[in-house]
């Protein structure tokens, strides 16, 4: 697609679905300089944490709250990625939070049944206007574990939540009712594709059984309506700044001609949901 917010279709395509794909939202530069970052950043692998998936693997991601002026914060707060999403949660959104997953080959680890808003619930988010942005670094196939989705279970409200392993999953009996009246789709994916979902959408992945790492970003915002109405690890009402697409490639010039650029970036003792999320 071209770059720009999501078409009027794809907005219908998203509120009756639960989720759209925008294909090629990031060019191959574009992605290139992201998934170089990811790959040689060791901040962002000094605070990555793992999660048992309940079936003898590990999911292992680092997450920070507030985008700032590094290259991952200029892929957050794009014009592109920002836009789409304000045009579906029908106004002003701010940035929740971001993550990389990183599912290696062989050993990553799969995620279970569940809703985004299954975990944010508890975070006095009173209503489910939040949305997020699945960028694909690498590609994602069904043998490196992609996304797979319930469409149209984001209409079902939010289902309550159980933990198994080190994640909390949807309540299962619910769930496999669920499957047998709504269709699974796996979200194929080359780098640059981007998938927004909904907050109740129900979603998993499979163990990455392959000889590819499947990493990606995720990018999720919350409508500035729908302001928390109490503290958690995840930030209230931030005022987010939005840039033009152009700084993307800007900010990977700045990373690659000066290595000191971004070396220590995620400071835990500021960003709460880093180390809150590990005790989890």
């Amino acid at each position: 697609m071209a770059k720009g917010p999501l078409n009027d279709q794809q907005v219908r395509d998203y509120q009756s679905n639960g989720f759209v794909l925008a294909k090629g939202l990031f060019d191959q530069e574009e992605i290139g300089l992201l998934q170089r970052a990811a790959r040689e950043d060791r901040e962002l692998d000094q605070h990555s944490f793992g999660k048992q998936d309940g079936e003898g693997g590990m999911v292992r991601l680092s997450l920070w709250n507030h985008p700032g002026d590094t290259l991952y914060g200029m892929f957050a707060r794009s014009e592109s990625l920002v836009n789409s999403v304000e045009k579906l949660l029908g106004g002003e959104v701010y940035h929740y939070h971001s993550k990389m997953i990183m599912k290696d080959p062989k050993v990553g680890g799969a995620w279970t049944w569940h809703q985004d808003y299954g975990y944010w619930y508890q975070n006095g988010v009173l209503a489910p206007l939040l949305c997020s942005a699945f960028i694909a670094v690498d590609p994602a196939t069904r043998e490196n574990g992609c996304m797979q989705v319930l469409r149209g279970s984001h209409e079902l409200g939010r289902i309550d939540h159980i933990l198994t392993g080190g994640q909390a999953g949807a309540d299962m009996e619910r769930v496999n009712e669920i499957q047998k009246r709504l269709e699974l789709v796996y979200v194929v994916m080359e780098p640059g594709d981007t998938l927004f979902f909904h907050c109740n959408l129900l979603h998993r992945s499979d163990q990455n059984h392959s000889d590819n790492p499947r990493w990606s970003m995720i990018c999720c915002y919350n409508a500035a309506r729908n302001d928390p109405y109490k503290e958690s690890h995840h930030p209230r009402y931030t005022p987010l700044q939005k840039v033009p697409d152009s700084a993307i490639k800007a900010a990977g010039l700045r990373r690659f001609s000066d290595p000191h650029t971004d070396v220590a970036w995620m400071d835990p003792e500021k960003d709460v949901s880093a180390r809150s999320l590990e005790k989890k």
